[in-house]
């Protein structure tokens, strides 16, 4: 029975009170105390609350008064006497079902071909609508019945109508079109409408509240003015704030709904551009900004590539089902949700951000009633899942199809995924599941993701040594306050991360740098925008703005060197939220830092407002805390998680007069704000102390890396001249390999390079021939092991050295011999004397990968050493050399301390392995070849490229 039928407004009225109270003592514990809550006490701008407090709040109040809240209160109520009419409203609790019924989504169709030939998106969707154009494409949800349909057919036939009223609107090829509407048929209707008309769609999100929408208008007004928009499609609730933006953009000619473009179309043919995969698609604006829009363009070509490279990892097929809530305005919703289900045919059950947020339940009911394999979601939303559902919610639920379960967008929290997974696991999620994944708009939306089905990899740091030098040194998980980080995997096939310092050098393995990438998802700039655009660039490298460091070829997300705060998977921008905070009166102007720092309880983020005031009394304060509220609130949507109100000159600045904003964190995180003046006055000089000290620690490692550097250069090029002097004099090859040997030793030890070699018994007498099978990572690893291997081995190189006169005089003294890579004939020519030669008693030294590149990882293995083994019927003994790669790369003559170990495998009898194939010496060399990669590869420390990267990358120019 509805428990109000028992209870008056005024007792109702109350309970909720004390709901109220319980929720904000919890969130702003420190503030409450000065509150003052009635029932007209705004959520935002008096209590603070943010958009995931009042979906706690909400769900409070439908356990305790038994009633199912409509989505739309979510958005709609501002004060407890909003929420308590909502209430009075409300029908009983909603039951969603978890199993399909007999309407169930279409699923489990196999063997539907992805579009590989296409080169835009209007090519895949034209393919999927002519091969099977009665197939359910998106199914909107809905909690009662199947909920409404859209199938490739269908989305064809009515955005091209779109497009046809589009064109009969003025739009020319390329131009703009401004797309602000919520998550429905219109919105897929309007953005695949824009594109077969030849425009650019533009998205931006609608607003959450219909008495913010000046507030949202005037950063869309920016957004259409840059992006020279000319049309914008909106919702009828909003054409009427829209047209106001028709004094802001003079480019914008045309605001109208999905109906009326549609009707404009209906006497009006489609004429389709030639477009190209070269062509924008759309034009992804940083979500958030309130600051100069930064509009990432992005080409077909880039989408399909990033599109192709995640589905590639993932091994998407039509048999999957994606289940989103995702806002189609970001790219993980758009992108990786929506365009990926469409170019492989996988049906998408989606609902709007609002419909999760009001009932977390929605998403995880859908996996189940739908069989869903594929849903991402950034942190918060996994964390919203394990702490606020309730056990009876998951009545009947199952999980077991979910296989791969994204984290991503903003920061990703070990404490969130572990607390996730220990909930669901008894409804069928398997911890595998799992994937932290890291990406950006600039690279279309993903950049790294983990081997799939294996499971978050945690990597535990000394926090204090990442601080203050940089390095990503492990310790124990029961180690207190160790640093916690997740690996987000490795670089998708066809591309590349690197980490950097300052200086723009890239750095070894475990160490803190910048993150830069490239690959054929990047961006080409900034719409418009050539100031942020020439920041992006670093060469052919991109600046992601995030720290993080690389160990065993994953990447480890450190933090941002931007300022940008991400909260509940939204990019706030604090220069201008600070800059309105300052003119609110009583605040000190120019002295407000606001920041964000990582909830230690949750893992998540929160944003904190520190703001000086020379006011002291409590009700002055709290004025000005709701002010802040209102100003905060207003800008981006959503509440500060903290106001704290200092005194005069406790914000730090530079010496310029910039806000500190990282130094004002950890002010933050001590505790030390708001004590007495003299105290923060001490912290202050005790800070800039630690900050001058940073600063010089920084220096003298940059030194002491260019020291040892020129140190390095200066050995080798004393010990070159010796070197190539004793193989030109000295009578034998034995006697010149271990002159190189003893010289080789020295150099690395006057250079601080430790060599650790294992396994040297396997390696047999000189009078027995064999073949060595070593990875190859750096141009050290031919000193390395002429220096490590007890026994002169005749080095396999690339014929092309033969170019250089000095090279082809010596090395063959060294008993280096010359192959050819490229020209067949040669190459069987060469292969041929290769195997008279170990006949005769000659060992080699093979590295099949044929080349190496600056990004960790073993390539795929060539036959050639292998086939020239099992000719000869030669044991294989495989080599792993790790640590080289680290001390000199690919593109890099910037040398660096490390220590490099050598590990010799046992011998693979070729003999034996011919024996058991019936003498196909084929399958011999094949058999050969994947047994020693596999112990190398266990061996190397570095992860397995074979199927991640695209044979482009093995060409000539990889190590260019």
């Amino acid at each position: 029975m509805n428990n109000l039928e028992t209870s008056s407004t005024e007792e109702t009225s109350q309970q909720l009170l004390t709901l109220v109270n319980q929720l904000v003592k919890e969130v702003h514990p420190s503030t409450y105390q000065h509150l003052d809550i009635s029932i007209d006490s705004s959520f935002d701008r008096e209590l603070g609350l943010d958009s995931l407090t009042r979906v706690e709040l909400l769900s409070r109040v439908e356990k305790k008064f038994s009633v199912s809240l409509p989505e739309r209160v979510l958005a709609t109520v501002e004060t407890a006497r909003d929420l308590l009419r909502a209430i009075q409203a409300a029908g009983p609790v909603a039951t969603i079902e978890s199993k399909a019924g007999p309407a169930a989504l279409q699923t489990g169709e196999k063997g539907l071909a992805a579009p590989t030939a296409a080169a835009t998106l209007v090519q895949v969707l034209q393919h999927h609508a002519e091969k099977h154009p009665e197939r359910t494409h998106i199914r909107l949800y809905s909690d009662e019945g199947e909920g409404e349909t859209i199938s490739y057919g269908e989305l064809l036939a009515e955005a091209s109508l779109l497009a046809a009223g589009l064109q009969a609107s003025g739009l020319a090829v390329g131009e703009a079109v401004l797309i602000m509407l919520p998550t429905g048929r219109d919105y897929f209707i309007s953005f695949f409408g824009v594109l077969l008309a030849g425009g650019v769609p533009v998205p931006v999100y609608p607003p959450g509240r219909l008495k913010q929408i000046e507030e949202h208008l005037q950063r869309h007004a920016a957004i259409a003015a840059n992006s020279l928009a000319k049309i914008m499609i909106t919702m009828p609730e909003a054409t009427a704030f829209t047209r106001l933006m028709h004094t802001k953009v003079a480019s914008l000619n045309k605001i109208a709904t999905v109906a009326e473009i549609l009707a404009l179309g209906s006497g009006h043919p489609l004429h389709l551009p030639a477009l190209s995969g070269s062509n924008t698609a759309f034009l992804q604006y940083t979500s958030g900004s309130t600051g100069m829009p930064k509009g990432v363009v992005l080409s077909n070509a880039n989408l399909l590539a990033n599109i192709r490279a995640m589905g590639r990892v993932l091994e998407v097929s039509s048999e999957d089902v994606f289940i989103s809530w995702l806002p189609l305005y970001h790219d993980m919703g758009l992108i990786g949700a929506w365009l990926g289900s469409l170019y492989y045919a996988c049906p998408l059950v989606i609902m709007s951000p609002l419909t999760f947020l009001a009932r977390p339940v929605r998403w995880l009911k859908a996996i189940s009633r739908y069989g869903g394999t594929l849903a991402a979601a950034p942190n918060f939303a996994y964390e919203l899942c394990y702490r606020r559902i309730d056990e009876e919610e998951l009545r009947g639920i199952d999980l077991s199809s979910w296989r791969g379960a994204f984290n991503g967008a903003e920061a990703v929290s070990p404490t969130s995924m572990q607390g996730f997974t220990d909930r669901f696991a008894p409804y069928g999620f398997r911890p595998e599941s799992m994937m932290p994944v890291y990406g950006l708009a600039e690279s279309s939306v993903g950049l790294a993701f983990p081997p799939l089905g294996r499971g978050p990899r945690i990597d535990h740091l000394d926090r204090q040594v990442l601080m203050k030098e940089g390095k990503a040194e492990p310790v124990s998980s029961a180690t207190p306050e160790a640093l916690s980080l997740p690996g987000c995997g490795m670089p998708l096939p066809g591309h590349q991360i690197r980490i950097v310092d300052g200086n723009n050098r890239e750095l070894p393995e475990r160490r803190q740098g910048l993150i830069q990438f490239q690959g054929p998802s990047t961006t080409s700039g900034y719409f418009r925008n050539p100031e942020q655009s020439k920041e992006l660039f670093n060469g052919p490298w991109l600046d992601s703005g995030d720290l993080g460091y690389l160990a065993n070829g994953e990447l480890f997300i450190t933090g941002r060197s931007k300022d940008m705060i991400i909260k509940a998977g939204r990019n706030i921008y604090p220069v201008e939220l600070e800059e309105a905070v300052s003119g609110i009166e009583g605040i000190r102007k120019g002295n407000v830092a606001i920041f964000g720092c990582t909830d230690r309880q949750s893992g998540t983020e929160k944003m904190v407002v520190l703001a000086e005031t020379r006011k002291r009394k409590q009700e002055d304060q709290e004025k000005l805390r709701i002010a802040i509220n209102t100003v905060v609130n207003d800008l981006t949507g959503t509440a500060p998680d903290e106001i704290v109100l200092a005194p005069p000159n406790t914000v730090l600045k530079t010496s310029s007069g910039k806000i500190r904003r990282r130094a004002n964190r950890e002010l933050y995180e001590k505790g030390t704000i708001g004590k007495p003046l003299r105290s923060v006055r001490l912290q202050i000089t005790w800070f800039a102390l630690s900050s001058f000290g940073s600063r010089l620690r920084l220096v003298f490692r940059q030194l002491g890396a260019l020291t040892y550097a020129g140190y390095s250069w200066l050995l080798f090029c004393l010990a070159a001249p010796l070197s190539c002097l004793g193989v030109a004099l000295l009578p034998t090859v034995n006697s010149r390999w271990q002159f190189n040997q003893i010289l080789i030793r020295l150099v690395f030890r006057l250079a601080g390079m430790q060599i650790k070699i294992a396994g040297v018994e396997n390696i047999p007498a000189r009078t027995t021939p064999c073949i060595l099978i070593a990875n190859h990572a750096s141009y050290l690893d031919n000193i390395i092991l002429a220096g490590a291997l007890p026994r002169p081995f005749g080095f396999v190189a690339k014929a092309e050295l033969r170019d250089n006169l000095l090279l082809r005089f010596l090395l063959p003294r060294l008993g280096t011999q010359f192959v050819e890579r490229f020209d067949k004939e040669k190459g069987v020519a060469d292969s041929q004397k290769l195997v008279a030669l170990t006949r005769s008693g000659q060992s080699l030294i093979f590295f099949p990968e044929g080349t190496f590149m600056r990004m960790p990882g073993l390539l795929p293995f060539r036959l050639g050493a292998f086939e020239t083994a099992s000719k000869a019927n030669l044991p294989v003994i495989p080599l792993a050399i790790r640590g080289s790669r680290s001390i000199l790369r690919a593109d890099s003559w910037f040398p660096r301390r490390g220590m490099i170990r050598v590990v010799i495998g046992e011998q693979l009898e070729t003999a034996e392995i011919l024996r058991r194939s019936g003498g196909d010496r084929w399958q011999a060399a094949i058999e050969l070849r994947n047994r020693a990669r596999c112990w190398i590869l266990a061996h190397c420390g570095e992860p397995d490229l074979e199927h991640e990267l695209p044979p482009l990358l093995f060409t000539k120019k990889s190590r260019q």
